[in-house]
């Protein structure tokens, strides 16, 4: 059976901690800014981590990576 590839644009979003847990940054904040509240533009910015239900099938797909 041939090897897993890298799911490339998943790689590219995600970043690996270095106890294991996957790092993301936020949804709805890539345009439209001026519609939502400052409070709301602002709770967006930085990182999450993914949630654990999604995180056995998103270290499936990024496995070339860890």
């Amino acid at each position: 059976m041939p090897k897993a590839k890298t799911h490339s644009g998943l790689k590219k979003r995600i970043k690996v901690t270095a106890t294991g847990k996957l790092k993301r940054g936020h949804a709805f904040k890539n345009h439209l800014a001026q519609s939502k509240t400052t409070k709301q533009n602002r709770q967006l910015r930085g990182q999450t981590l993914v949630d654990h239900t999604d995180a056995k099938r998103i270290k499936r797909l990024i496995s070339n990576m860890l």
